[in-house]
């Protein structure tokens, strides 16, 4: 365990993993009692009570400070740092009280909508810069140098151009996320290696041809481990333009649970985020096992093309519900119906593949 770059065997590992678990929120718990401060059972005197009018300033400063020196404690107050354990019995409160799943869902789709345009642009973008010398020799040194832009220092900008409605929040996120992708494309491109594009043309194929069986699949294979390193930088962005404008989701939330010193329900709030980016990673590992098998397993297995179909439904549906609001007016209701059903019967075909794929793999 203590060799350079050494393996831990799967028990090591998961046993030093809850290890590590219960010595952070060990830690944790301790420096908010070290933190925290007594509450008493003390109230001071109320200036108008006609017992203290014939009293001087001398006597009701000293009657008050006998009766704090005499306060009996009744617990602790932890304004600075909550325990864990007040932390978890914020979330019922949050949910009755502040409408937390309402501000989650409002969070989630603006980060969903802000990815979508991202990566959209950016493969139009940084496919122009990484295919085309012409685009590559005008903007490849600009676009590159935008990566040292101070995002956060653009949000009054972004209101400016955009309002302060949702539109300013996905343009915002949308921007913030593109300055990074469109260069890691245009490295993608560049990393497709020679001996690939030269067998591809040795065996006759066109442009569109190795665009399509070289590029595509080098690209994209790589391009989804890139996603997960943006998915962190994403939820800051989207939590910034929430706070700007405090009309709804998990940033607008913490801005105001703050303000009103609710500092567990902040901390509940900071920990949500933090599970919702954990799953969206692993969502991204999903993807890029089954829409890129080739880099997981060895031999053709049963199922993919099922999961394949459905994943590629599902995403056509969210592109969907992105787009045709900017194009027609639907009603939401209806929408989401559609949406919807769809979107079941896409999950029932990876659920059927992935059972498919799981027996196939049992045999190999």
């Amino acid at each position: 365990m203590f060799d350079l770059r050494g393996q831990l065997t799967r028990t090591q590992s998961i046993t030093l993993g809850i290890t590590g678990g219960v010595l952070l929120i060990a830690l944790w718990w301790m420096l908010a009692e070290m933190l925290a401060v007594p509450a008493l059972d003390y109230r001071a005197p109320a200036l108008d009570d006609p017992a203290l009018q014939n009293l001087n300033r001398d006597s009701l400063l000293r009657a008050d400070s006998i009766q704090l020196a005499n306060a009996r404690q009744v617990g602790k107050i932890y304004k600075i740092l909550p325990t864990p354990l007040h932390v978890v019995q914020a979330y019922p409160k949050l949910a009755e009280e502040d409408n937390l799943a309402t501000h989650t869902v409002h969070s989630v789709w603006l980060n969903l909508k802000g990815y979508f345009w991202a990566i959209v642009l950016s493969l139009i973008i940084g496919g122009l810069i990484g295919f085309i010398p012409l685009f590559n020799g005008l903007f490849a040194s600009p676009v590159d140098a935008l990566r040292y832009l101070p995002i956060s220092a653009l949000t009054g900008l972004f209101m400016l151009w955009f309002g302060l409605g949702d539109g300013m929040k996905v343009a915002f996120l949308t921007f913030g996320i593109l300055v990074y992708m469109i260069p890691v494309i245009v490295q993608r491109i560049r990393e497709v290696d020679d001996v690939h594009l030269q067998t591809s043309y040795t065996l006759g194929a066109g442009s569109w041809q190795t665009m399509r069986s070289v590029y595509f699949p080098s690209v994209f294979s790589k391009f989804m481990e890139d996603l997960r390193v943006l998915t962190a930088i994403s939820w800051t962005y989207i939590i910034i333009a929430e706070i700007l404008n405090n009309t709804g989701g998990l940033g607008s939330l913490i801005y105001w649970l703050a303000r009103r010193d609710k500092t567990d329900k902040v901390f509940a709030v900071l920990l949500l985020i933090i599970v919702i980016g954990i799953l969206q990673d692993r969502l991204f590992v999903y993807l890029d096992k089954r829409l890129f098998p080739h880099k997981y397993y060895k031999t053709k297995v049963e199922g993919l093309k099922e999961v394949q179909m459905g994943i590629f439904i599902v995403l056509g549906v969210f592109a969907l519900a992105v787009l045709l609001p900017l194009l027609v007016q639907i009603p939401g209701d209806m929408l989401l119906q559609g949406a919807g059903l769809v979107v079941l019967a896409a999950i029932g075909l990876i659920l059927m593949g992935e059972m498919k794929l799981w027996k196939g793999l049992q045999g190999v």
